[in-house]
């Protein structure tokens, strides 16, 4: 037997770590990435766009980064953001502006953009309100941002990126072939007002150098980081069952916010993720429309919502809540290859007298399933299989350590363990940093 070379900056040492949504997002990363860019000197966003928000809160003010990876609170971060993710000039900056006067220091030097992120231009949220607006009752329930045909236009290969400002010519020639095509779908299918040439101009023109100061090679940064064995954390958004191809398509976002996404839209290697934590609450949640299984339409689905503040970071809209499922979970875990779960919003739960949990879909046949469907046509007459527990009366709030944990709350984490297939990594018990369980660090070495 021949030994097998060990690559540069492989090994245990390694420490690439994925953060993603396991279930409709809004699941809470933004906490648990804020907890472990403390640790991270590398952060790097590598999908979606200005429609995944994360609160953050800086000293006594809250503020919401879309675009900017979590890791700009913490100035030994570099914040890096993907090929994979759409980029809003407008938006991006707004951010950063946000974050200056928030007394973050060097906002704009520590965000690195890769040259072949696709740009997001003005006339791309008038095509998908437009868009919206004609599905009527069959609206996906897009955040209206330009997100989808943004992508799109890239897909198409007719859309314009970050690297296409480096010459404003070119630049202008592929943005008139763009908007002959967009802005004729606007008038004659859409019936909206055009989006015209100048107004995109005034926009874009005068954060292009700005822009253009930023640009890196990703994927070279990422690579140099692995040989010198800096901790990289690969920050997902959206969540796993808004995959557009592994979510309840077609009410799902319009990239890969699996896995497999953080590694193509960042420019890493697949043997290069060294941990996949999951972000999951204890409970269920999801924005727009799409089917929902364990939807609790009733009282105990407005107290979760009431108590857990369940309305989004971007929209404000009110979320739809529902007991966990570990059936869509068990496929979380498969297609991400999940190494530990962060369940969140632990206190959410208290004083409920009992709790449930998804066991398996009872589809229209009667056949009973353990795995979801992969498209929401699919889930017509599905019914979900509950397993009912104990709830506890005493408070989780701010508890950090699992011996103070009251033994109906031990007893429901396990059951989530067992039922979804992988162990339970971290435990949120309420928004701070500090209100949090560590049951294992997945920074640590191995």
């Amino acid at each position: 037997m021949t030994n097998t070379p060990v690559l540069p900056g492989r090994g245990k040492n390694m420490n690439n770590v994925i953060v993603l949504g396991t279930q409709w997002g809004d699941e809470g990363k933004g906490k648990v990435a804020d907890l472990l860019t403390s640790k991270a000197n590398i952060v790097v966003r590598s999908q979606g766009g200005n429609n995944a928000g994360h609160t953050l809160v800086v000293g006594d003010r809250k503020v919401v980064v879309r675009l900017v990876p979590s890791g700009i609170l913490h100035s030994q971060c570099l914040c890096l953001i993907g090929s994979g993710v759409v980029v809003n000039p407008i938006a991006l900056f707004e951010e950063i502006s946000e974050l200056d006067k928030a007394g973050v220091a060097d906002v704009e030097k520590r965000i690195k953009v890769s040259a072949a992120s696709a740009l997001l231009l003005p006339i791309h949220p008038a095509i998908d309100r437009g868009a919206e607006k004609l599905r009527g009752k069959n609206a996906i329930g897009t955040t209206g941002r330009g997100i989808g045909p943004c992508y799109e236009d890239k897909v198409a290969r007719r859309g314009l990126r970050v690297g296409d400002l480096k010459n404003m010519e070119t630049f202008q020639e592929k943005l008139k072939s763009l908007l002959d095509y967009r802005n004729f779908m606007l008038k004659n299918y859409y019936h909206e007002p055009e989006v015209s040439f100048e107004s995109i101009m005034e926009a874009i023109v005068p954060l292009r150098d700005r822009l253009l100061a930023m640009v890196a090679d990703i994927s070279e940064i990422l690579s140099e980081g692995r040989k010198a064995h800096k901790k990289i954390l690969f920050e997902g958004a959206q969540g796993t069952f808004l995959d557009i191809d592994y979510g309840t398509y077609p009410f799902v976002t319009s990239s890969n916010t699996v896995a497999g996404g953080c590694v193509t839209g960042s420019g890493a290697g697949p043997l290069d993720i060294e941990y996949v934590l999951g972000i999951a609450k204890v409970y269920t949640t999801r924005v727009g429309g799409g089917p929902y299984p364990t939807e609790l339409n009733d009282e105990i689905g407005e107290g979760i919502r009431s108590r857990g503040h369940e309305y989004g970071a971007v929209t404000g809209r009110p979320r739809r809540t529902g007991w966990y499922d570990a059936v869509a979970m068990r496929r979380a875990v498969t297609i991400n290859s999940i190494s530990g779960l962060a369940l969140m919003k632990m206190d959410v739960l208290d004083g409920m007298d009992e709790l449930k949990i998804c066991t398996a879909y009872k589809l229209p046949d009667g056949t009973i399933s353990k795995l979801p469907p992969l498209a929401a046509s699919e889930y017509e007459g599905v019914t979900p299989i509950y397993e009912t527990l104990p709830g506890w009366k005493e408070s989780t709030f701010g508890v950090t350590s699992w011996d103070d944990l009251p033994e109906n709350a031990k007893k429901y984490i396990k059951r989530i363990e067992e039922l979804s297939g992988t162990k339970v990594a971290i435990l949120s018990t309420g928004p701070e940093r500090n209100q949090t369980i560590t049951l294992e660090d997945p920074f640590a070495d191995k």
